[in-house]
């Protein structure tokens, strides 16, 4: 389809789409909504020229989802890095990271080479997110966001910003705002990008002229690699090295954060030794997890700080860069020929 020919497309589905919405509202859907929805209903009218009574028909079909509230107050991530690991570094993932490779081996391979983010880096991140595109959520996203802008002070800033920005992916693509799938956070598609991502780093990769991270596994590996570029990832450069810990300062290192701030040599001069050559040069940050045996360190370089973008937990990163690692090591002990695109 020429690029005209899609516009065209978009604009009609879209239309579709709001003129659908306008005949469908049921009786019940009268019911009054809370101010909060209402002033943001005001405001995305304001701001981006959206009809009130078309918002005002959306928010009054959407239902409270107490489940959200309970699934973002208790996050896989925050369990002992030892439970979590085994969750994800496990034979379904490593067999279907494998086969999600070998079925993507050109389109991967074309990702690396554009964006510089290696294939096992790009598969990993999508097999921790969704095992490669089986599991790409269940909530309604506008009724997960809803429940996040407007039903859970700690961060319902972030949440009501990605209400706005799903709001405006759904008039820019045509997408059902009353149908859309995804995470109980309101990521979306194989790769799980929050509505903010996909509007700033979802690429058409497939060159069908849409960027479509359901349907397209290829827009989806270039998204991610995108994803990854964009907030500074160092083609070639060592992720994270583990190290030994000792004397009085480490409490002080952890307290610096998970940005690289310091060389290798000057934390080696506070006690944190990596167990694996390292650039002395190079910045990194010490985080450290919860073993079976112990708590473990690691130094986290800037490709490290770069995944806890996708995801701002130490052990979401630790597992992108461990499934990484075992998937690039069977590949080197079962290497097929590059299939598909």
């Amino acid at each position: 389809m020429s690029k005209e020919g899609f516009v065209l497309r978009k604009f009609i589905v879209g239309a579709c789409a709001c003129a659908a919405l306008a005949a469908a509202a049921p009786a019940w859907g009268q019911r009054p909504l809370r101010p909060e929805i209402e002033s943001f209903i005001d405001e995305m009218a304001l701001k981006h020229a959206f009809d009130r009574p078309l918002l005002r028909r959306i928010f009054r079909q959407a239902q409270p989802r107490p489940a959200v509230i309970r699934a973002i107050s208790t996050p896989g991530t925050a369990r002992p890095w030892h439970e979590f690991r085994a969750l994800y570094i496990e034979e379904r993932r490593l067999a279907g990271g494998i086969e999600f490779w070998r079925q993507n081996a050109a389109t991967l391979a074309r990702a690396r080479r554009e964006y510089g983010v290696p294939e096992e880096i790009i598969v990993a991140t999508i097999g921790v997110e969704t095992v490669y595109g089986r599991n790409i959520g269940r909530f309604k996203v506008l009724e997960a966001l809803s429940m996040l802008a407007f039903d859970y002070p700690p961060r319902a800033p972030l949440f009501r910003a990605e209400l706005e920005e799903f709001l405006l992916l759904t008039r820019e693509t045509g997408f059902d705002a009353l149908a859309t799938r995804g995470s109980y956070a309101g990521a979306m598609g194989i790769p799980q990008f929050l509505p903010s991502s996909y509007r700033k780093y979802a690429v058409d990769f497939d060159g069908d002229g849409r960027p479509d991270l359901w349907g397209s596994a290829a827009d989806a590996i270039g998204s991610v690699a995108n994803y990854y570029r964009a907030f500074g990832w160092h083609t070639g450069a060592a992720t994270v090295v583990e190290a030994q810990a000792a004397g009085d300062e480490v409490e002080s290192v952890l307290a610096e954060g998970i940005k690289p701030h310091a060389r290798i040599a000057d934390l080696r001069r506070r006690g944190i030794v990596p167990l694996a050559p390292v650039d002395e040069e190079a910045l990194a940050a010490v985080v450290r997890v919860e073993a079976e045996s112990g708590p473990q360190y690691w130094l986290g370089l800037q490709n490290f700080y770069v995944i806890t973008r996708y995801n701002r937990s130490v052990n979401y990163a630790l597992v992108v860069h461990e499934l990484a690692r075992e998937l690039r090591a069977r590949m080197r002990d079962a290497p097929l020929e590059p299939q598909g695109q």
